[in-house]
């Protein structure tokens, strides 16, 4: 018997079938999982099968296609909860609010925030300025669906070498700076029609990411505590109105497409699984939304992003204890001749779906109407835990919730692998000076001036943006390690948001990789006089399905969680994306952080450029012979198995000293020491400044100069102390504050009983700031 006989035509007015799974072989199952594009394994087809047996009847192709969604890794998690659950939902420190679509933080007594960071990689590796700004769309869903307006996106991206020659590139992967060139785009079209500023993000270059760009998008919105919204219903007698763009073809198998490793066939095959993104619609939803929310008329809400309606609706009912019945021929359609499962599992861009008492219904939908928004009731909600389709009159879906949205658990085999490892040290030779090494690290792409992208974004709409992107005198600019919003009118209290990541050491050493992650997160956010308040982050990694990928995220995470949970920093969202992998293999494992930090008072932060001739340098923390991955090891073609380790304690320390010093106005600028190590940062500083610094690195300890210039070691800032103010710097036994010169004149001279480097300013700056436009003009 065919697939083709298996699938039993329905009498009804439209397309609709029954899947006879009851009479197939395995190998059946399999062409159907195929076919039908569900992507789903034999185990699960199975359990498919056996559900639907017992009932004694087949499943339609609306529940089949339903199944396929919500069992997909990207809902589900199935591979990722087990460690999850082990190692980062219990960290809790009593201001985590709700842990939803995003997660809600109490700010102040009478605010809270939202935030969250997602990823869309497969999308924006075949079409990349789609792929781009329709991850800008469901990342501004996910906090607005919170009943926070949102106030900041970022956006850590990951791409191939942009000098990489076209004869080294896969069949059917499109180069770097193309893809470049259309993520950057598309961020930059949709964030600034929309009017949110892009304050913060970063640019990773490396071959892994050739045949799999990784676009991680994040999103932080203000809410007032009352208007904080559950993605839940209130109970049975609610109805679901659909609010916001007509469902359509495009996005069809998103999840589906997400779950899976690219191939040469990506290109051609799922084109159609990548959204279509309109800001234009977006905006008004966002109003609308919010002014429905203030009114008191919302009782909960979701948005439709990954398997559309098929995983909301069960998700939004069954979060309030209750199930759902729903007409899918009320669904605003952008065509005719749409499928009842095409409609159900569609991912067409810019939809949500609120849960209002029958009372305010008319309420909501004249706001909508207002603002020039389709709103439209498709269905309501029932006391039995299950949902209910009619198309035409027709019921073509009927399943418990139970079954549907839990979904498999599993616990894969996991275990390192050996090949390819390096355990050997191989040590650069040793140099009399080290003043082209500091040039070639800053022209790097992965350290460079990334103005090429930042001037693209408007990180100032709102006018709420106080500590920006770019930082430095005018002129001079340089990269800061936070930036800082002013969320509330009446108050100067503030918000820090950072993002950190560092794929290179996670791909040595996972776990230590995955400590310095948060680390360097808590590090950015002191910088600017920030205290570290929550984090949330996006995983991206292999195949789960191959043990020594999840090994990678298994060890990743247990470092990631161990160093949030010595500091007493939640975790209250996330995202997991795995198979990013393309005919080349893997990308890196590339866990990505994006953190919030409280400042007290706005008017007491610092940026990171040097401010005044004669102030002291200091260097905050220790330096350690920890060479792994570092920058300074990568352009010398060096090796070290022995990446940075985090000392939870001593974090702590260093994030109080800095915290308080820049409080109590001692420190005046402050840079965190991370990628090109110590070097790099002073640099960095005395560009922002267009002043030089005379640093003796003596009394750092006894190491070789290249490591006091480049190690990465973590936990470790620069700071410049007002002249006169050097005792009112805190001090910690924990940790270590070390005076190491004096800002001023036009160079940076390093020393250390000999001199190193010394290294005009202006070219520094050269080095700086000339690569990334060379390379993307």
């Amino acid at each position: 018997m065919s697939t083709t006989d298996l699938y039993i035509r329905q009498r009804a007015p439209f397309e609709l079938s029954e899947v006879n799974l009851s009479e197939c072989t395995d190998e059946q199952l399999m062409e159907i999982s195929r076919e039908s594009g569900t992507g789903l394994s034999l185990e699960e087809m199975q359990a498919i099968r056996g559900h639907f047996v017992e009932r004694g009847r087949h499943p339609t192709d609306v529940e089949l296609q339903s199944i396929g969604q919500a069992w997909s890794e990207h809902c589900c998690y199935k591979s990722s909860k087990v460690f999850l659950r082990e190692y980062v939902f219990g960290i809790d420190n009593r201001q985590v609010i709700d842990r939803g679509d995003a997660g809600v933080m109490e700010f102040d007594k009478d605010h809270a925030y939202a935030l969250r960071i997602e990823s869309h990689n497969h999308p924006s590796a075949v079409e990349p300025y789609g792929g781009a700004a329709t991850g800008i769309g469901g990342i501004l869903r996910d906090v607005l669906c919170m009943g926070a307006r949102p106030i900041a996106l970022v956006d850590p991206l990951f791409f191939g070498p942009l000098n990489l020659s076209s004869a080294k590139l896969p069949e059917g992967i499109k180069h770097p700076k193309y893809l470049l060139g259309g993520v950057v785009a598309g961020i930059r079209d949709y964030g600034n029609r929309v009017g949110v500023p892009t304050v913060s993000g970063g640019l990773w270059f490396d071959e892994s990411y050739v045949g799999n760009c990784l676009v991680n998008v994040g999103c932080v919105g203000i809410a007032d505590k009352r208007n904080v919204r559950r993605n839940a219903v209130r109970g049975p007698g609610d109805v679901l109105v659909l609010v916001g763009g007509r469902t359509g073809r495009d996005g069809i198998h998103g999840v589906t497409f997400a779950s899976a490793v690219l191939t040469e066939e990506s290109e051609t095959e799922s084109r159609g699984a990548v959204q279509l993104g309109d800001p234009i619609m977006k905006e008004p939803v966002m109003h609308a939304v919010l002014e429905a929310n203030e009114k008191g008329l919302v009782n909960g809400m979701k948005d439709l992003g990954g398997g559309g309606l098929s995983c909301v609706v069960g998700e939004i009912a069954l979060a309030g204890g209750c199930g759902a019945e729903v007409d899918l021929t009320k669904v605003p359609l952008k065509e005719e001749g749409l499928a009842p499962w095409e409609i159900w599992v569609s991912e067409s861009q810019e939809r949500m779906m609120l849960s209002v008492s029958r009372r305010n219904v008319d309420k909501v939908l004249h706001i909508f109407k207002l603002w020039d928004v389709p709103a439209t009731p498709v269905g309501g909600t029932i006391k039995e835990k299950r949902v209910r389709l009619y198309y035409e009159g027709v019921k073509v879906f009927d399943l418990e919730l139970d079954f549907l949205t839990a979904g498999p658990e599993y616990c894969r085999p996991c275990s390192a692998s050996r090949a390819g490892r390096r355990t050997k040290e191989r040590v650069p030779k040793a140099r009399a000076r080290y003043d082209r090494v500091m040039l070639k690290l800053l022209s790097d792409h992965n350290i460079c001036n990334r103005d090429w992208v930042i001037r693209q974004y408007d990180h100032e709409v709102r006018a709420n943006t106080v500590i920006k992107p770019l930082q430095g005198r005018v002129g001079h600019w340089t990269h800061g390690d936070a930036t800082v919003i002013k969320p509330v009118e009446e108050s100067f209290r503030g918000l820090a948001i950072a993002t950190a990541s560092n794929p290179f050491a996670v791909g040595i050493d996972p776990y230590r990789g995955g400590k310095g992650c948060v680390d360097e997160a808590c590090r950015n956010l002191a910088a600017a006089g920030a205290r570290p308040h929550s984090l949330t982050d996006c995983l991206n990694f292999g195949n789960p399905e191959k043990p020594d990928r999840l090994w990678q995220f298994r060890e990743t995470v247990r470092g990631m969680g161990e160093v949030a949970g010595g500091l007493d920093i939640p975790i209250p969202s996330g995202n997991v994306s795995f198979y990013n992998e393309s005919p080349k293999g893997p990308v890196l494992p590339t866990p990505v952080v994006l953190g919030c930090g409280i400042v007290r008072d706005i008017r007491k932060c610092v940026t990171s450029e040097l401010k005044g001739e004669g102030n002291s340098v200091f260097v905050i923390g220790r330096t350690c012979k920890e060479m792994g991955a570092s920058s300074y090891y990568r352009i010398t073609k060096s090796h070290s198995p022995r990446v940075p380790d985090v000392d939870i304690d001593a974090l702590r320390a260093g994030v109080d000293i800095v915290a308080r010093g820049i409080e109590r106005g001692a420190i005046v600028s402050c840079h965190d020491i991370s990628d090109g190590g110590l070097a790099t940062a002073l640099s960095e500083m005395c560009i922002g400044g267009d002043i030089g610094a005379d640093v003796d690195l003596s009394g750092l300890g006894r190491m070789r100069g290249d490591v006091k210039l480049f190690s990465e070691s973590n936990s470790r800032w620069v700071a410049e102390v007002r002249k006169g103010r050097e005792r009112q710097l805190p001090k910690d036994r924990r940790t270590t504050a070390v005076r190491i010169g004096t800002v001023g004149g036009d160079c940076l001279r390093l020393r250390s009983g000999r001199t190193l480097a010394d290294v005009r300013v202006s070219s520094l700056a050269k080095a700086f700031n000339e690569p990334l436009w060379r390379s993307v003009g």
